[in-house]
């Protein structure tokens, strides 16, 4: 057997940063009747994103299964951005849904559901304002200033699943990040930044409008998800910029999220256009 190098670090080497308890996590999530049917937690690995499709793919996740890594060594953002962070200073996880019921055109309200699932489980828990950038960006505000600090990607899973991953930066200090306008929980002044009890609450409150949504057979307008988004959406009344497909440019205001849970942008010349897929970069005022 090699020995460990005692020199380097171990996995109890930051005492601010203690391991996630899986099976105190397990006791928690997983019961009869519920959402969560599993949950994994695994030292390292590339992407739960990943990890968790392939287990899909060859049928060893149920609905409702939960990857968590402490340690994500090549975790995918939109448009393939990389995103890593120090061990066990952050929420990177995976979760595996089979929305039976709902039609494949409302799955796209998924990550948006997810965002709305974890801002409202961090407000409980952790005592933190996180605002929502369209379509998938975690906001808390660090100083008086509007810092990301978190992220949703929703990959389809064969057929019939979709596979929402999350990564939020929890106790992730100023000299940690990876770019001067990330932020972190801590760096917010949450109350709380224990790593089990944040988990805990955002997979209640997305398994509560999982549920809800799934009941109202997707429907934005009758889950109330397209209105609780809304209200949490820090992109709407803002000056945006979307970047789109085809080096193409959209400035406007930011009015609307439509019924697909597209972001509607009203231009100066007075034209609407809804934007269902690129980059949104929020303008300072003039």
């Amino acid at each position: 057997m090699t020995p460990h190098n005692v020199s380097g670090p171990s996995r109890w080497s930051d005492l601010d940063r203690p391991p996630l308890n899986a099976a105190a996590l397990r006791r928690a999530l997983v019961r009869e009747g519920g959402l969560w049917s599993s949950v994994d937690v695994v030292q390292r690995t590339g992407s739960t994103n990943s990890d968790l499709a392939a287990r899909a793919a060859s049928g060893q996740a149920a609905e409702g299964s939960v990857l968590i890594a402490e340690e994500q060594t090549a975790g995918r953002g939109r448009l393939d951005r990389r995103w890593t962070a120090p061990p066990r200073s952050g929420l990177f996880f995976s979760v595996l849904l089979r929305p039976a019921g709902v039609p494949p055109e409302r799955w796209g309200w998924l990550p948006l559901l997810t965002g709305v699932a974890v801002a409202t489980g961090l407000s409980r828990a952790a005592g933190v304002d996180t605002a929502l950038k369209w379509p998938n960006d975690l906001l808390v505000t660090v100083g008086a200033e509007e810092r990301k600090a978190g992220g949703i990607l929703a990959e389809r899973a064969g057929e019939d699943g979709v596979v929402v991953g999350v990564g939020l930066n929890v106790t992730l200090r100023a000299d940690e990040l990876p770019v001067p306008r990330a932020g972190s929980l801590a760096l917010a002044d949450a109350v709380s930044t224990d790593r089990d009890t944040l988990l805990r609450s955002v997979l209640r409150s997305l398994e509560t409008w999982y549920d809800g949504w799934r009941a109202a057979g997707g429907d934005p307008v009758t889950s109330t998800l397209q209105e609780t988004y809304a209200a949490g959406c820090a992109t709407l009344g803002r000056q945006v910029r979307a970047e789109l497909p085809g080096d193409r440019d959209l400035v406007g205001e930011a009015v609307a999220v439509d019924g697909d849970g597209r972001l509607v942008i009203a231009t100066a010349e007075g034209k609407r256009e809804a934007v269902g897929a690129g980059d949104i970069v929020h303008l300072r005022p003039a």
